[in-house]
């Protein structure tokens, strides 16, 4: 994740010279489509982000314009046993809609019970992961580890969890465990064929994290293997990437994560074509409180202030903000204290070098 961040912050420190007023043409993002019985407005999603995407987040993106918002991963284990803090993860807002709930783990029948605490959440759509490649997920069988023998256990899951809800089941899956033993078409057939309505897909093995480029031309083989709509994820952050992606893979949407971390605005570029100009460092100060207000009152006070800590940098990328006003930020002991400290900065115009 930070390695993939510090990436995603050096293009924003750069030249951005697509950002300027104007439309790319004409625009098939901006076209709804449907997931089942699920019309989604456009055909830009906003992906799931393990420790981002709570309910903050995702009625952040759905306010900047995303179509879809989908839920950081949630345990089924920990929905199974009515652990607390799993089951405050479900909670839905009512303007975030159409929402996902992602759930994670091995058990067919406890993934359907979780399915099925999702559904009763008022969550729209349910989504299981089978593309987290971090060992702690993938050691336990969960996550991209589902993929294994061309999804054999992962089709189980997601047959379960049809069987249980009658919400669509989506399915969040990678290329493979490693590009020698992929077998990607031949794991969406069986999602497909399991009850699955729609697959998000991102062309990378588990093996390979994050490393290179995202190979879209696997992506289209998937989208043209399958029937249902597959939305394309991987190394996309500008509309013109996103509509040539769009157009040479088939796929129905498009999913966006790290690169709208610190910019929501790149959801309304992605979903209508209007590319746009960098937000003044006033508009970026009201975005963080506004986002802040909701985060309090997701996580509590006292969790707001630490996780908010990791997003100044991400907003902020491109500003020239003295690194000792960031530093201060990070290190502020209330998220009061901070908020007053990121006004004190946009009303003084304090932009010295790093």
């Amino acid at each position: 994740m930070k390695k993939r961040m510090r990436q995603v912050m050096a293009h924003r420190e750069g030249p951005r010279p697509d950002e300027v007023a104007g439309r790319l043409g004409p625009w098939p993002l901006a076209e709804p489509f449907r997931i089942g019985a699920v019309e989604i407005e456009n055909r830009i999603v906003q992906a799931p982000l393990a420790g981002i995407a709570n309910w903050a987040f995702r009625r952040q993106s759905m306010r900047h314009g995303a179509g879809l918002a989908v839920s950081e991963m949630v345990a089924s284990f920990g929905i199974h046993y009515a652990n607390a803090k799993t089951l405050a993860m479900l909670d839905v807002v009512r303007d975030e809609r159409p929402v996902a709930i992602q759930i994670f783990g091995t058990d067919p029948e406890v993934m359907a019970e979780a399915a099925c605490a999702v559904e009763e959440a008022g969550a729209d759509l349910v989504d299981i992961n089978m593309g987290c490649p971090v060992n702690k997920v993938t050691k336990t069988g969960a996550g991209a580890s589902l993929l294994a023998n061309e999804g054999e256990r992962g089709a189980a899951i997601v047959r379960a969890m049809a069987d249980a809800v009658a919400i669509p089941v989506m399915v969040k899956m990678r290329r493979g465990l490693t590009p020698s033993s992929a077998r990607p078409v031949e794991a969406a057939k069986r999602f497909q064929d399991a009850g699955a309505a729609a697959i998000t897909f991102h062309p990378r093995a588990a093996a390979e994290e994050y490393a290179g480029r995202a190979d879209h031309d696997i992506t289209a083989l998937v989208a043209s293997g399958v029937d249902i709509p597959v939305i394309a994820s991987g190394d996309i952050t500008t509309p013109a990437q996103a509509l040539e992606v769009f157009e040479r893979t088939g796929c129905a949407a498009i999913a966006v994560g790290r690169a709208i971390m610190g910019d929501p605005w790149l959801f309304g570029s992605l979903a209508t074509g209007v590319t746009r100009t960098r937000p003044t460092l006033d508009e970026v100060v009201d975005e963080i409180e506004r986002f802040a207000i909701d985060l309090r009152e997701a996580v509590g006070e006292h969790r707001a202030g630490a996780e908010i800590r990791k997003y100044y940098a991400w907003y902020l990328a491109g500003y020239p903000v003295d690194r000792h006003v960031l530093g201060s930020l990070q290190t502020d002991p209330t998220l009061d204290g901070a908020l007053d400290r990121l006004r004190s900065l946009a009303e003084s115009n304090v932009v010295s070098a790093a």
